[in-house]
């Protein structure tokens, strides 16, 4: 069992996840480094409304896209062919929208567009992003020649602090969160960097030659149990 093991997490995870850690003698520090709030516009509302009369091929890779849209949708459940991030994101939706609503899963926005494209049951998507979205899964549609309807549908806002303790790991979510963190902090050189894919892990790189561990599989349950994992080894 570890001793003494401090790790820095990024955004909220469940007390569960907590006491797991604490468990396995690590103390899992909480401290969001970004927050992100609905676009609450009448015209986004208007737009996510019109999509949901259509039988339409949506994508998600963000649950707070998911999240913000459910919002929008005042209980009413379209029939859309959805592709998303898999774990978090795929769980949230399937609860809402029911299994038969994902036609694809992806790990990463590049694999997920190539498991649209890899369908080819469409040839327009509307993509639920958020304003700081990242061009990986648009670029490689609208390069394939595929039609992509982006809506912004939620805002990420930086919540940049100054760290003054010292941690064995950091876990990041997002590459926001990557931004935010490095705005005012750099870590140790011992410090372990955690990222939940390769895009975060790429903004990490941006920033620091420390050591970093990119999860095998996207959740945020997944990476904290991963970094458990790797101080318990």
């Amino acid at each position: 069992m570890a001793t003494n093991i401090s790790i820095l997490c990024t955004r909220p995870v469940k007390q569960a996840l907590v006491d797991e850690a604490a468990e396995n003698g690590i103390q899992l520090a909480l401290i969001p480094l970004i927050d992100t709030e609905p676009v609450l516009e009448v015209d986004i509302q208007q737009e996510v409304e019109q999509v949901a009369l259509q039988y339409a091929t949506v994508v998600f890779t963000s649950m707070n896209a998911v999240e913000s849209v459910i919002t929008m949708l005042d209980q009413q459940v379209p029939e859309w062919n959805i592709y998303c991030m898999g774990n978090t994101t795929a769980q949230i939706i399937r609860e809402y929208f029911g299994d038969q609503a994902i036609a694809g899963t992806g790990n990463n926005a590049a694999d997920l567009a190539d498991a649209i494209l890899e369908a080819g049951e469409t040839d327009e998507v509307v993509f639920f992003c958020g304003d700081q979205r990242r061009d990986e899964l648009p670029g490689k549609l609208v390069e394939a020649g595929m039609d992509v309807n982006e809506v912004v549908v939620y805002r990420t806002i930086p919540l940049h602090k100054k760290i003054e303790q010292e941690y064995h790991a950091i876990l990041f979510f997002s590459p926001s969160a990557v931004d935010s963190y490095f705005r005012l902090n750099k870590p140790a050189d011992h410090t372990v960097l955690f990222a939940i894919g390769h895009t975060t892990a790429t903004a990490i790189k941006q920033y620091s030659n420390n050591k970093i561990i990119t999860a095998t599989m996207p959740g945020k349950d997944e990476l904290v149990r991963k970094a458990i994992n790797h101080f318990s080894e």
